[in-house]
């Protein structure tokens, strides 16, 4: 197994450094931040219209293997020493920013963390913008501008990934002969679905689709992955950290008083609360070396979404290292977690790659942005898709225990794959 890790040409020592200046835009300016987003190498972190996008590159770096993180914490490190940053607004997200996508496994790993040269961000009534130039201030008079509405895709066409689906239940039901016969006690086995277009696709149709339909999730655009995430993996910010568990879902029906059903029955599910709990000792588990304190809820709530309801928790803590461990490296330490893994990990990461017939790529890795301090908020890219041309690979995953039934595993996995194949469809 091998690590490599790529700077961009123009980061390498004796080069210039970046220049950054934030400033206050005037908020009747800015309506839609992804209104703004052009087509040139965009980013994207959105929750209920606040976050960030960018476009451009002003510098970046690719990492892979084991060391992804480690390498690209070092390269972030260096980069922001050399910078030169005037910042008249002093929000968490303003300042020099990066925005990265990391791969699930370190095999082969390929994963990035991009600085890109205009960042607009809103945080409640303040919104600012942010320039990045290894060329003074070249960009300092940038207007903010509307940009171009995104085409629909164009005859969207869908095919099994790797897996059909009666392959990936004899899957699934391999799994849960292991954890019955002790091997593990959960493992979170994943699938993927092909779409085809007969045109290049643009991504920003689906981002305005999804952030338009699931608003109280995290819409995110990274070096061609994208989604809408509901799980918050690890934010820190001015030495507060939370983390925002999912483990246990129950597909919705559009009836309320059905829902509501469903949603004590989801609650009081053996099945589901084991998988849960072991998501959250997993997180807390790695949170716990770098807090002085922590509240970790001793039951879950239930987070209703438009398709899905999961059992949630929210662990929260005091980090005491924020000097000498930035949330990137807080992310590395959760991943991956029970989540998106399974429980004891190393053994449910090894089962994984055995049965599960595909790469993952960047799916339920962390994706998100970090800023100079080392604050930032990273995400587990879930209900995400990544995009080549006309060619979008959608994801969906499912925790699987010894109760778990495959046929209802596999339509688990269908109601996944909804809010990215609904975004890739007409308005």
């Amino acid at each position: 197994m091998t690590s490599r890790a790529t700077p961009d040409a123009a980061a390498e020592p004796g080069q210039a450094p970046l220049v950054v200046r934030t400033v206050r835009l005037e908020g009747d300016h800015v309506d839609s931040l992804l209104g703004l987003l052009p087509t040139q190498s965009p980013v994207t972190w959105l929750r209920r219209g606040e976050g960030l996008v960018g476009w451009g590159v002003a510098a970046e770096i690719r990492t892979s293997g084991p060391t992804r993180f480690a390498d690209a914490v070092k390269w972030w490190s260096e980069t922001t020493a050399r910078s030169v940053v005037r910042d008249d607004v002093a929000e968490p997200g303003t300042g020099l920013v990066s925005f990265g996508s990391f791969a699930f496994a370190d095999d082969p790993g390929d994963s990035v963390l991009v600085v890109p040269e205009i960042t607009i961000g809103r945080r409640g009534e303040t919104t600012w913008l942010t320039t990045v130039s290894r060329a003074g201030l070249d960009l300092l008079d940038h207007h903010v501008t509307l940009a171009d509405d995104p085409p629909a895709p164009v005859d969207i066409s869908f095919a099994d990934g790797a897996l059909d689906g009666e392959r990936w239940m004899t899957v699934v039901a391999d799994a849960v002969a292991r954890i019955s016969a002790g091997d593990l006690e959960k493992v979170v086995l994943a699938r993927d679905l092909i779409a085809t277009a007969t045109a290049p696709i643009d991504v920003r149709w689906p981002l305005r689709r999804l952030a338009e339909s699931y608003p109280m999730c995290w819409t995110f655009h990274v070096d061609g992955l994208f989604g809408a995430t509901p799980e918050m993996l690890v934010r820190r910010e001015r030495g507060l950290v939370t983390s925002r568990v999912l483990a246990g879902t129950i597909r919705r029906t559009g009836d309320d008083s059905r829902d509501l059903a469903l949603a004590a029955t989801l609650a009081r599910s053996s099945k589901d609360l084991e998988e849960h709990e072991y998501a959250v000792r997993s997180v807390a588990d790695a949170l716990d070396p770098h807090c002085s304190s922590m509240n970790v809820p001793e039951a879950p709530f239930v987070l209703h979404l438009p398709n899905v309801m999961h059992l949630a928790t929210d662990v929260a803590g005091v980090v005491h290292d924020a000097g000498t461990v930035t949330s990137l490296q807080l992310a590395e330490a959760l991943h991956p977690s029970a989540a998106v893994g399974g429980t004891p990990t190393p053994v449910a990461t090894a089962l994984i790659s055995e049965i599960e017939g595909m790469d993952r790529g960047r799916y339920a890795g962390p994706v998100g942005w970090m800023d100079a301090s080392g604050d930032g908020e990273w995400g587990i890219a879930l209900r995400s898709a990544s995009i080549h041309g006309d060619t979008v690979r959608l994801f969906a995953g499912c925790g699987i225990v010894a109760d778990s039934d495959p046929e209802a595993e596999l339509a688990e996995s269908q109601a996944k794959f909804v809010p990215v194949r609904d975004a890739l469809g007409p308005a």
